[in-house]
């Protein structure tokens, strides 16, 4: 294992406000918000559609990047000790991903195509203990605020050690960062005896975290999508979502990592080729598992040939569906296996980010093929010009609150976690171990 450097004294940095980027980010809001009236108008069916994919795919990013930073935590890692905030800032769309939440849950028929099957089918009817209206809201909005309640609570615990008032302040600070400081150092008890405070915290938090997360974003991937095929249930469809959103977190802080390291000197110094490497051999790992788990639900289908099974494949492996189904998986596997392979690829940015980029594009054409074909009309187009323009509202949103995280906060993590004596007695010899 190569030495891993923490510099002793880290500053505080932060993303300079700019107020191109965010009349860029309001553009796109309004463009998306505009085509997803303008569609709802037209074709409300579709438009919820794309409003939901959209927002399944930028709530798996921005979960992924908190669970991401709550595994480094549970394992105690040190190489990622300044791309660590990058991982939590994502966590500033999730405020706004449950304010997004709201209106899908007014949804009824059009959508929920098993409420029209209750009335007469008997596989259906069986499942009415689970598919009914008032337990999916409320399941869907309690779920939502433990998740992202947890969530927040998590960024604030790693969060409030970097805010006391014995670190020192930017020249620059504004009103905005000190209104931020106020509100989260509340009850100021000294730098050692909050970083302890938080440290242990966090400990216990992760893993609940974590769990919570894997049951959640489950109910999500089967209410707003297993359930569109009425008959067709699979117990592997909300480990793959999960780890698709967990993938899409790694994804996320390698883009934001590599995009700092471009326009910033002091990032670029600081988030060196030992973080890109690292990052590049996450992404590239969990490719390979993505299509693990889709192969692991795929063949058992296929060998299988049952009927009920079959359904779900069907509908997105035919002619309409079949070319956006094979490019998800040349752009979630095949691009970044063979982009990624070997070690120099993952420490040239640009060609990282690139296929970082694409495999987020493969992920989001994923989460869309989720439930599209399942309510599609047959003879009319599968994906038109209509879909992405109200991803770019998403985006806008998504990249709005990254930038005033990043804007808020310091960039990177200013405390460090502590060595527990379990990492370190692994790697000392036994003679120097001390004995309590």
């Amino acid at each position: 294992m190569h030495e891993i450097h923490v510099p002793s004294d880290i500053q505080a940095r932060y993303l300079p406000r700019a107020k191109g980027l965010t009349a860029l980010f309001a553009g796109l809001v309004a463009v998306g918000t505009l085509a997803f009236v303008v569609l709802l108008a037209t074709n409300a069916d579709r438009a919820w559609q794309a409003y939901v994919s959209n927002w399944l795919f930028f709530t798996s990013v921005a979960q992924g990047g908190i669970i991401f930073a709550a595994v480094t935590l549970i394992v105690k890692a040190r190489w990622n000790w300044s791309v660590r905030r990058l991982s939590l800032a994502a966590g500033g769309f999730l405020p706004i991903s449950f304010l997004l939440l709201l209106p899908m849950l007014t949804l009824r028929e059009n959508y929920f195509t098993w409420m029209r099957y209750m009335e007469f089918d008997p596989i259906v009817q069986l499942k009415a203990a689970y598919l009914n209206i008032p337990f999916l809201i409320t399941r869907n909005f309690l779920g939502a605020i433990i998740l992202f309640g947890l969530s927040l609570f998590f960024i604030y615990l790693a969060l409030r050690p970097d805010l006391g008032p014995e670190r020192e302040r930017d020249e620059n600070d504004d009103m905005g960062r000190r209104r931020w400081r106020e509100r989260l150092t509340q009850g100021w008890r000294g730098q050692e005896a909050e970083e302890s405070r938080s440290w242990e915290a966090l400990k216990v938090l992760a893993p609940a975290l974590v769990l919570v997360y894997a049951l959640i974003m489950g109910i999500f991937s089967v209410d707003w999508a297993m359930s569109l095929e009425p008959h067709w249930f699979s117990t592997l469809l909300p480990a793959w979502f999960s780890m698709g959103a967990f993938w899409a977190g790694i994804g996320f802080t390698a883009l934001l990592a590599i995009i700092l390291k471009r326009g910033y000197a002091y990032f670029d110094e600081q988030m060196g080729p030992q973080q890109l490497h690292d990052m590049g051999k996450l992404f590239f790992g969990f490719s390979i598992f993505w299509m693990y788990l889709f192969w692991s639900q795929y063949i058992v289908i296929w060998y299988g040939k049952l009927p009920w099974e079959q359904e779900w494949i069907i509908h997105r492996s035919g002619a309409e569906w079949g070319p956006i189904s094979l490019l998800v998986i040349v752009l979630c596997f095949f691009v970044p296996f063979a982009g990624l392979i070997g070690r120099k690829p993952k420490l040239i940015p640009n060609w990282f980010g690139g296929v970082v980029l694409l495999a987020l594009l493969g992920l989001w054409l994923e989460r869309f093929i989720l439930i599209a074909p399942s309510l599609h009309e047959p003879g009319t187009a599968t994906i038109t010009l209509w879909e992405p323009l109200i991803a770019l509202g998403f985006l806008g949103l998504f990249a709005g609150s990254t930038r005033w995280f990043l804007t808020t906060f310091p960039v990177i993590q200013l405390w460090q976690f502590r060595d527990e004596p379990e990492m370190l007695e692994s790697e000392t010899p036994p003679e120097h171990q001390v004995v309590a």
